[in-house]
């Protein structure tokens, strides 16, 4: 099974959160699934660092490629077709990196990982 990640629930699975389903946890650490991480996720944490919303993982700006290759996730960068259909949705969500995860879910043929129920409005297929 191939999924990508919503934000929180990489933010969870690096710190070990006991607040990860444990079906999360499962596909997640399941050897023959195939594991996305946006780099939207990357730049959300990040900015949420800098503007002091995210105390965990410190070192995030460090050893964020360290993070990655280590739980053995493959980065889902943006592209142009991401991008048009992350600003083509409606403006009622607002949210820029939600926005680009359904983008790339949708588009990747990726379901989400995440306990967010604002995807299933972008009709993305969801896991938690």
């Amino acid at each position: 099974m191939r999924v990508l990640l919503d934000t929180h629930t990489l933010l969870w699975w690096w710190t070990d959160s006991p607040r990860l389903s444990g079906t999360a946890r499962e596909v997640i650490a399941g050897p023959e699934n195939e594991v996305f991480v946006s780099a939207a996720s990357i730049w959300e944490m990040r900015t949420k660092q800098r503007l002091g919303k995210l105390s965990l993982l410190p070192d995030l700006g460090v050893h964020v490629g360290e993070f990655l290759q280590k739980s053995r996730f493959t980065v889902l960068d943006i592209g142009w077709r991401q991008a048009l259909a992350a600003g083509g949705y409606p403006a009622e969500h607002r949210d820029p990196f939600d926005r680009m995860l359904a983008a790339q879910s949708a588009l990747e043929a990726l379901p989400l990982v995440t306990r967010d129920p604002v995807f299933s409005a972008f009709g993305n297929p969801c896991l938690w």
